[in-house]
Order: C-alpha cells, then structure tokens, then sequence
C-alpha cells in the first residue's frame, strides 16, 4: 500500500480542506451549519485530492515530463512502483467515488434549494472532475501551459469557499468572496513552489509552468505577490465585518507565511525547497481554522 498512499501525497490534503473548512466556518458565522453537509463536502474533496494526485502522477509518466532531472519525491508510475495501466484504472474508480459522494452531498444539501440550483453544482462538480484529471493527462494538459495557478485559485479558492458555504446556507454571499480569493491564492503558493522547485526539469521537458515562463527571480516576485494580496485580502475582509478583537485571531499565521516567502527567496536546492510546500499547506490551514474560530467565537 506505501505507493499508493505515497502517490495519494498527504501531504496535499490540508489544501483541499482548508477551502471546505472555510467555506463551513462562513457559512456558520451568519448562524447556518449541517454537520451532514460539513462531513460529506470533506468526504468529496479529499476524493477529488486524491484523484487529482493520480492522475498528476500518471499524466506526467505517460507524458514524458518525469525524468532522472525531476528533484521532488519519487513517482509511483514514472519509478514503475505502480503500473500505467493499473494507475488508469485507480483514477477511473476516484472519478466515480468522487461523483457518488458529489451527488449525495448536493441531494443531501439541496433539498430546500431551487431546482435548477442541483443541475449547477453537479455541472461544477463534473468541471471539478475534469480539471482533476485534465491537469497533467490527456492530450493537452493544461497544467504544461502555466493554467495550473488559475484552475488552482478557482477551485480551491472560489468554487471550494463560496460552493461549500452557499450548501450550508442556500444562499449566495459575495463576501465571502475575498477570504475565498486568500484561500485560493495560499493554494496557488503551494503549487507556485512546487514549479519553482522542479524548474530545471519543467523547463527542460517543455512543461511552461509559470515559473518557467518567468524564469526563477521573477517567479519568487510572483510568490510574494501571491502571499501578499491572499494576507491583504482577509485583512479587508475583517475590516469589513469586524466583530471584535477575536476575529484578528488569523494574524497569528501570517508570520508562518512571511517565512515560507523569505525561504523560497532564499533557498535555491530542491532538496531543501521541499519541505517548504509542506509547510505552506500546513500554514495555510492553521490560518483557515484561526479565521474561522475568529468568526464563530
């Protein structure tokens, strides 16, 4: 089981979670909260997570860009710990999974919603699939054209806050959309260390992540850039709704981020650039949980 698991990459899943999570803890900060909802949106991201692990795997075996050059953790399929062929069919099953679980938390969630309200959320959870699968395989991935940073603010940003908290409360709040866009872009940090670390060999096998077509210094810019406007964004968030001292509760994460930006400035070998995308998704949902104790309390 240790491939699989591996291939799974844990540590990605405080990503997924911490969108879910904020979404829950906006969605009970107006007074709206179904644990039923809560259990069943975690059940379904960690799914689609692991998903999308899989077939990141498989689609860059079977597309050439894992080579001897590649510096991160070894591949399942690219070392030849896990067949192509038995990897295609582990992503079959996910995509299943995931759409069974979708489909149970929108009837679960929905059932005081307009009609049509089901017919969107399943649309955008079959998008969500898609772009699961589509990141790395298929004949044009674009995650090899530097889309990955928008699909990533998208969906761990925009759909996985606003989505989650709109199947709490059945209703639309636009302002939820700027801890939403924080959330997103800490998301998009992550994947923005990952390019950085794997430059050399992206650049190499024609994957153009945005590190690529910036080159290294100015995608460092971009990484402050990044963690910079996801920390301002929230900050106005609060300032807009402060409700008191306890809703500031969330700045004790942003040292944890100002770190992980001098480190990505500062370190150059792969090797040690890894542990740092670790530490971002683990910031990242330490800051989800101080913001969302900060509204509830």
């Amino acid at each position: 089981m240790n491939p699989w698991i591996e291939a799974a990459r844990p540590r990605t899943l405080p990503l997924s979670l911490s969108c879910i999570l904020m979404g829950c803890f906006l969605a009970a900060s107006t007074g709206t909260f179904s644990w039923t909802v809560a259990i069943l949106s975690v059940l379904t991201t960690t799914l689609l997570q692991i998903l999308s692990n899989f077939a990141n795997d498989y689609g860059d075996a079977v597309n050439g860009k894992d080579t001897e050059l590649r510096q991160g953790p070894q591949r399942a399929v690219h070392s030849g710990q896990i067949k192509s062929a038995d990897m295609l069919r582990a992503i079959i099953l996910f995509s299943v999974l995931s759409l069974i679980s979708g489909v149970l938390l929108l009837m679960m969630a929905l059932r005081g919603a307009p009609a049509n309200t089901f017919w969107i959320f399943l649309g955008l959870g079959l998008a969500c699939i898609f772009a699961a699968i589509t990141y790395t395989a298929g004949k044009k991935p674009y995650g090899y054209m530097g889309l990955g940073d928008l699909s990533v603010l998208i969906f761990f940003g925009w759909v996985g806050v606003i989505g989650s908290s709109y199947l709490h409360t059945l209703v639309w709040n636009w302002h939820f959309l700027l801890p939403a866009t924080s959330c997103g872009l800490f998301a998009v940090g992550v994947l923005n260390i990952n390019n950085i670390r794997d430059i050399e060999s992206d650049k190499a096998t024609g994957k153009n992540s945005i590190p690529v077509r910036l080159g290294r210094e100015n995608a460092i810019i971009y990484h402050w850039i990044i963690l910079t406007v996801g920390m301002l964004c929230v900050l106005l968030y609060t300032i807009q709704h402060f409700s008191g001292y306890s809703s500031l509760l969330f700045l004790l994460s942003f040292p944890l981020f100002i770190k992980n930006g001098l480190a990505v400035s500062r370190l150059r070998q792969a090797s040690e650039l890894d542990p740092y995308l670790k530490q971002m998704a683990l910031s990242t949902l330490l800051f989800v949980i101080l913001f969302g104790l900060g509204t509830v309390l």
